[in-house]
């Protein structure tokens, strides 16, 4: 079987990720919507990444909030470092994929789409929360809601000094670059075993699809809500960082 082309992507919905958590025949990178290949030997990289740019959960006692946790690792790996830093963590997903995870007495679970059906859940946590990750998620919120909507409650759940991890967004102005590039080329065809060359088409409208415009964008929202916001790069080990970038913002 030829291989995922990794210059083109095809977004899932709510409801699809709903389906893939329930299909036992899936893997957990699968039911997550990667290839096996993107993140198996991976995960505890990506953890260990999330860590480093969100600096509260070195701390004891924080209350934490994973909007879409998944059910493979770094979800897994989130759980165990809540239990040991004695932190309180909201988990928000479907139930599908939140029945894959296990029960915990400091783990609060809330099943729906956020933020169109959590409103119980940003009222009660309206800044109380110290460190929001919200990780490969992102793509499917602009596709399928309000992106600023999605931005504005997430950023009135910070607590003072809290901060938002918006990660691994696919940037397709940083994916062009890569692959309009002659890296990119030979990743390119060392991926798919070809001589091809990908496909870039620059000044075109790409529905769907996140660019520089869109970052840049979430940027100057939260900056003009009065909070710092950065745009940061994924380390190299990571298994998208030639086309996938971070988001990190922080109340004062």
């Amino acid at each position: 079987m030829k291989p995922p082309n990794p210059s083109k992507s095809t977004e899932l919905t709510f409801d699809d990720f709903r389906k893939r958590a329930a299909d036992d025949s899936l893997s957990q990178y699968e039911k997550i919507g990667f290839p096996d290949s993107y993140r198996e030997g991976k995960e505890d990289l990506i953890f260990a990444d999330v860590r480093r740019k969100l600096t509260n959960l070195e701390k004891q006692g924080q209350t934490i909030l994973d909007i879409g946790p998944g059910c493979s690792g770094p979800a897994f790996s989130l759980i165990e470092w809540c239990r040991q830093h004695r932190h309180r963590l909201v988990l928000i997903d479907s139930q599908e994929m939140l029945s894959r995870l296990p029960d915990e007495a400091f783990v609060e679970k809330f099943s729906g789409k956020y933020p169109a059906e959590c409103g119980d859940i940003v009222e009660k946590y309206c800044g109380r929360i110290d460190a929001v990750i919200c990780y490969s998620v992102l793509h499917y919120v602009f596709v399928e809601t309000n992106l600023f909507d999605f931005l504005d409650h997430s950023l009135s759940l910070l607590a003072d000094g809290g901060e938002m991890l918006i990660g691994d967004i696919p940037n397709q102005s940083q994916r062009k670059r890569f692959f309009s590039s002659r890296n990119g080329v030979k990743f390119h065809q060392a991926f798919t075993g070809t001589n091809e060359k990908p496909e870039v088409s620059f000044n075109s409208v790409e529905t769907g699809k996140i660019d520089d415009s869109v970052l840049i964008g979430i940027i100057l929202r939260a900056r003009a809500a009065g909070y710092d916001a950065y745009l940061l790069p994924q380390p190299s080990d990571l298994p998208m960082a030639n086309r996938r970038e971070d988001i990190l913002i922080k109340k004062p």
